[in-house]
């Protein structure tokens, strides 16, 4: 089977008002792209007006890119740092304590290649508290990383990760675990 383009520029993936609410956010990424680094409040609140649900403390720095901010959930503590991506085509779930370094990418879209038309296909992403995802490091749609795991550098993840694992590679694998910890609150 191969991939018909003409037919997938032909799908219809959005309802039209998801299509308007991301032309919006289109206009509005820019303010949040062009605020000074500091800001960390004024992207937030740019990121609520969308529906994003963002916790305390939370600091997102201005070279993020998010699509669909409404599907953004983000507790309290979490560093997202310079350049990473959010591609919230469906549910991304990040708890508390959760550091994600730069250019890291959290992919909750993808294409369903078995179609001719290769239409969208989306499935939720979930971080749990006190992990830390590493520079250039890529979660998959419908991955979960559990709680107070490390996802190594540039580490390809396109399954779960169990509480308290360290995965590196690609595609990632469980190389270590690590001790709980309990100064996470």
């Amino acid at each position: 089977m191969s991939i018909d383009i003409v037919q997938h520029l032909r799908n219809d993936n959005y309802p039209h008002a998801t299509l308007l609410k991301r032309v919006l956010w289109v206009f509005c990424e820019v303010l949040f792209r062009m605020s000074p680094t500091p800001l960390h409040g004024w992207r937030v609140f740019l990121l609520r007006c969308f529906g994003a649900r963002i916790g305390r403390g939370v600091r997102i720095y201005p070279s993020t890119q998010v699509t669909f901010p409404w599907n953004l959930s983000i507790a309290d503590h979490v560093v997202v740092g310079y350049d990473v991506k959010l591609y919230a085509l469906a549910t991304i779930a990040i708890e508390s304590h959760v550091l994600v370094s730069q250019g890291a990418h959290l992919c909750a879209g993808s294409h369903d290649y078995r179609q001719p038309n290769f239409p969208i296909a989306h499935a939720p992403i979930h971080v749990e508290g006190g992990t830390w995802i590493a520079v250039d490091a890529f979660i998959g749609p419908g991955v979960t990383i559990g709680a107070g795991s490390v996802v190594g550098a540039r580490a390809v993840v396109v399954r779960d990760v169990p509480p308290g694992s360290v995965v590196v590679g690609n595609p990632a694998r469980v190389i270590k675990k690590v001790a709980p910890r309990d100064d996470a609150s």
